[in-house]
């Protein structure tokens, strides 16, 4: 009990004699370490984690027990262990660092707002038009909108278009056997910029087996960078999306319209630290 009593007298006294700089300090701390969680949570960087964490327990409790041995492995594991988690991390790091490059500073902004507003209306009126009507002829789609993330990589993958946003010119390009149909439609910039793109494939074992090859470009790409992926089934028709990695199946016309809209207006205005769009 005496124990206890001074383990909570230490404590006390301790917070007493924090400052308002320590206060500061704690929370920056708490608040990146909670960044990082909420970042690697539900991907494979969390099993790693743990793995890490239980690494560094057996650790302490080897050297608390005097296993020597044990103590020696597991030390120079951990100094190995530096270098491969660099490598075993590198896409969630990858897309960490373009998260935090992603940030905006601009205090002003160009171009009028409700003009953005309008085109971004149109522009989701005609995708959203598209991706129904292919569905209905079961006619398989796959369109990436970019966002803050440049993928000017997989852009020079495909045949550069350069054209407006319509449904006339979408449902053109995914009509089977015509020349760009097989591949990926990358939109910029309320522009159609490229089209017949080829995307990285997912290797997440979290995706059921029935879902072919263009469901696992979509999310894919949507695992190394912040676009949103809209997927049409050829054999289904059914309409899917994918956005940081994960893929939501089966979506309705009218939340896809406020999905779109949430998303995208979120990208096009966004001002803050670490502020991103999120579906509603």
């Amino acid at each position: 009990m005496s124990d206890l009593n001074n383990f909570f007298n230490g404590f006390i006294s301790i917070i007493l004699r924090m400052s308002i700089y320590d206060v500061v300090d704690i929370t920056i701390v708490a608040y990146i370490f909670y960044k990082i969680f909420m970042f690697i949570k539900d991907t494979r960087a969390e099993q790693v984690f743990k793995g890490i964490v239980i690494l560094l327990l057996a650790t302490q409790i080897s050297d608390l027990f005097k296993l020597h041995t044990l103590y020696w492995i597991l030390v120079n594991a951990i100094e190995v262990g530096v270098i491969a988690v660099c490598i075993i991390f590198q896409p969630e790091l990858r897309a960490g660092f373009e998260y935090i490059g992603r940030t905006n500073f601009k205090v002003f902004e160009k171009g009028s707002k409700k003009e953005d507003d309008i085109e971004l209306n149109k522009m989701i009126e005609e995708i959203v038009e598209t991706l129904y009507s292919l569905s209905r002829q079961k006619i398989g789609a796959l369109i990436v909108m970019e966002r803050e993330t440049k993928i000017s990589d997989i852009i020079n993958t495909g045949t550069t278009i350069d054209g407006d946003v319509t449904r006339q010119l979408l449902i053109n390009i995914f009509i089977p056997n015509t020349p760009l149909h097989d591949g990926a439609v990358v939109i910029r910039n309320f522009k159609i910029k490229a089209a017949a793109c080829f995307l990285p494939l997912s290797q997440s074992k979290d995706l059921t087996k029935d879902l072919g090859t263009r469901h696992r470009a979509g999310v894919g790409i949507s695992e190394v960078s912040d676009c949103l992926t809209l997927i049409v089934s050829e054999e289904t028709g059914e309409v899917s999306i994918a956005k940081s990695g994960k893929l939501y199946r089966n979506i309705a016309k009218e939340r896809m319209a406020n999905i779109l809209k949430n998303n995208l207006r979120k990208s096009a205005t966004e001002k803050t630290l670490f502020k991103g769009g999120i579906f509603k």
